[in-house]
């Protein structure tokens, strides 16, 4: 028997032919040359699978590389399986814990009984290369509920145990094995280990960094940044997640079955209120007249710069709130992107030099006269806004290049005092299977983007790429800048979070492109219990920006 494919590559379908049965692997071979980048995976009629998968029935293929956010999760947990194996061969049956996002890679710790050397990591690495080269399977197993906890027993994987006895969706377990090495991943992984070629290994203060390539460029590691304030705020995190008795996704859903959730939450607010003082206290004591906060899509800069503004009075100062969208150009000179679109996002798209006049002469005691951006119109309006401040008020200032210097080029570096805001989420749901922070925001922009815009989770979705490829040009590169990290998460954010988020990733059809993300979203909110009551969360919370309630949030 024969089926009919619709074959995409580089974003064009042709039709093809093929024997019933052919994995999507076979057809790849063939289209290899064609495709720019080493696929891991493809979109089977809008829905993820592996290369491994057999094709039975007509239907529509998309071959898909690390560029596709889903991929590069395959990539990342292909690429754990390969270092878990690595970690066993060379020194013997330890833990390891692969716990956030770091320095371009996965910081993780070996918990041996004295710190891995520069020596150990150098031989682990050696060995990666050796699997990848050796070209090894990972092999799928699917077992039984009943099977899958056996496994894990024996394994002595106790906190995987506690998740799988808790998600009791799950009546069939997928586990891969690497020679032997046998773990339980929720995503999907590459057919074998010549699919991953890249990557590094570095000692990197108490543990070892795993680095990879980024979707940017596929085929390269790219270069090293020592993120020294990412590593602390993570650092403090795992800190406030241990005070807070939360290690893992189990811990969470324990203390949502036994109602301990509510103290929970108020906890971890009251953290998020301590940070804010002590960073409204530091910029007191320096004496910085101009804050500049930036970070990622869904970080809530809005309320983070609303509550800073209030620790401020608090201290005794008075600080002026502003944006800087008031400061666009002319619509007629906004800049045109690479597709001939007038690209907002650019920094050129801002009139710096006004920007600069205005603060230098706010700082100066002057009266001036701000700009107030019709939007409608495409063009500034003045008069509305004439402002002067005091000699120690301070001025607040919120948006997405913030931390650019060319942004405030012309203002005394001495002035200011610059705030990187993102959601850096250390709950894992085991010690290998990390909640991506990315897949977090995506939430938190879901639910606001309903609440507030009236889009569904599809336009989020399908937008997605676009704003993180905005992100990588315009935030990322500068958040090295910042004189202050503030996490923005909570731990029981994404419990919250499901309640809102899986009716409208529910509405996804099979027919629609975003299905697939849907799908896999949807698998992953699953391992979390819902907080249903979400009453007790404080109208001033940064999650209250994105569910509704909040007094900052019209």
């Amino acid at each position: 028997m024969k089926i009919y494919l619709r074959l995409t590559l580089r974003g064009s379908w042709e039709e093809i032919e093929v024997k019933a049965g052919t994995a999507i692997e076979e057809i790849y071979a063939k289209y290899r040359d064609k495709t720019p980048y080493t696929v891991l995976a493809a979109k089977v009629d809008n829905k993820y699978e592996d290369l491994t998968y057999r094709l039975y029935r007509h239907c529509r293929v998309e071959l898909l590389d690390i560029r596709t956010q889903a991929v590069n999760l395959i990539y990342q947990h292909s690429l754990s399986l390969i270092y878990l194996k690595a970690v066993y061969d060379c020194l013997g049956d330890v833990r390891v814990e692969i716990q956030n996002s770091l320095n371009k890679g996965l910081y993780t710790e070996i918990k041996t009984a004295s710190p891995v050397t520069a020596k150990e990591i150098h031989a682990v690495e050696k060995r990666m290369r050796e699997i990848v080269q050796a070209d090894m399977p990972f092999t799928k197993e699917i077992v039984s509920r009943e099977e899958a906890m056996e496994i894990l027993e024996k394994d002595g994987r106790k906190e995987k145990q506690r998740i799988l006895r808790e998600s009791l969706h799950l009546q069939k377990v997928k586990f891969y094995s690497l020679q032997g090495c046998r773990d339980f991943f929720y995503g999907l992984m590459a057919p074998s280990t010549g699919y991953i070629p890249y990557f590094q290994l570095m000692k990197y203060r108490r543990g070892v960094l795993l680095r990879f390539p980024h979707p940017t460029a596929p085929d390269r590691i790219p270069p090293y940044e020592d993120e020294k304030r990412l590593y602390q705020a993570f650092g403090e995190q795992t800190r406030w997640d241990q005070l807070l008795d939360v290690n893992y996704v189990a811990d969470l859903n324990e203390k949502i079955d036994n109602g301990q959730y509510r103290e929970l939450i108020q906890i971890s607010e009251a953290l998020h209120e301590k940070k804010i003082a002590e960073i409204a206290d530091k910029i007191k004591r320096q004496h910085k007249r101009i804050v500049l906060i930036a970070g990622p899509s869904s970080s809530g800069k809005t309320t983070f710069a609303r509550r800073l503004c209030i620790q401020l009075k608090v201290n005794g100062l008075d600080p002026l709130y502003m944006g800087t969208d008031d400061y666009f150009l002319e619509r007629e000179d906004t800049p045109l992107d690479e597709n001939g679109e007038k690209d907002f996002e650019n920094l050129r798209a801002l009139d710096i030099r006004l920007f600069n006049d205005n603060m230098n002469d706010l700082l100066n005691g002057k009266q001036v006269d701000l700009p107030t951006f019709d939007f409608m119109t495409g063009h500034k309006q003045f008069g509305k806004r004439i402002t002067s401040i005091r000699q120690d008020q301070p001025i607040v200032i919120e948006g997405i290049h913030a931390l650019n210097e060319k942004l405030t080029a012309y203002i005394p570096k001495e002035e200011k005092f610059k705030i990187y805001i993102s959601p850096l989420t250390q709950l894992n749901i085991d010690a290998h299977n990390r909640i991506p922070t990315t897949d977090e925001r995506m939430l938190r922009r879901m639910v606001r983007d309903n609440l507030y815009r009236g889009h569904n989770a599809q336009s989020t979705i399908s937008s997605w790429p676009k704003v993180r490829e905005g992100e990588d040009r315009n935030i990322f590169p500068y958040s090295g800048e910042a004189d202050v990290l503030f996490n923005s998460y909570h731990v029981y954010e994404i419990a919250v979070l499901k309640k809102y988020a899986e009716p409208l990733l529910r509405q996804i059809t099979p027919q629609e492109p975003e299905y697939a993300e849907a799908i896999r979203m949807l698998k992953f909110l699953r391992f979390f219990r819902t907080i249903e009551d979400d009453s007790i969360i404080v109208n001033n919370s940064i999650i209250r920006e994105f569910i509704g309630g909040s007094i900052f949030v019209d």
